[in-house]
């Protein structure tokens, strides 16, 4: 199931965060990938340790903080440092499934935290560009997401998902993981609240 939490960011930190993004160092996105799911990742990110990202991580995790929504629904044990992205040009990352287990290296050790569930976080508006849908199979088949800039999308770890081609335009977003703390039944929950 997927749930979609809106206004995770305000329009000012959207702006924000597109402003200092404008401005970062980006790399290829590659450098974060398994071996598997660099054969179908073509985009560009910020590096985890880069001051923009930790900057802007910290203002997401903070937004999240003060999210019932999201907390109620994910009830998060453990969130992944937030990671940033960006396509444009034709790039696009191919069908994959995410790591099972990530290891944050931020606070100086090698944390070990479970993909219990990702989500993506979406900046850019999505009239400013063309393709970059999250497609996730689930159980109710493919399902298609492109979110007003500052909404977040939550789904199962598990889910084989991609993005498409942008052709138009940029596609910038946060990305990260949450280890629930209900590991088992993080889908039912996703699924209550998309009832709802």
């Amino acid at each position: 199931m997927l749930l979609q939490v809106p206004q995770v960011l305000t329009a000012d930190q959207v702006a924000h965060c597109r402003e200092r993004l404008a401005q970062a160092a980006w790399t290829d996105g590659r450098i974060t990938a398994g071996h598997q799911s660099a054969l179908a990742k073509d985009n560009a990110q910020l590096p985890e340790n880069d001051p923009v990202a930790r900057e802007l991580g910290a203002l997401i995790l903070d937004a999240l903080a003060r999210n019932t929504t999201f907390f109620s629904a994910a009830l998060p044990q453990r969130i992944y440092p937030p990671l940033f992205n960006r396509y444009g040009g034709g790039q696009s990352f191919g069908f994959h499934v995410d790591n099972a287990v990530r290891y944050d290296r931020s606070r100086g050790g090698a944390e070990a935290i479970r993909t219990d569930l990702s989500a993506t976080l979406f900046l850019s508006a999505p009239e400013d560009y063309d393709g970059g849908e999250l497609i996730i199979e689930d159980t109710y088949g493919a399902q298609r997401v492109k979110l007003a800039a500052g909404d977040l999308l939550l789904y199962p770890g598990t889910s084989l998902h991609k993005v498409t081609p942008v052709t138009r335009g940029e596609r910038v977003a946060s990305f990260f993981w949450i280890q629930s703390l209900l590991r088992e039944v993080y889908h039912n929950l996703l699924r209550r609240w998309a009832e709802t």
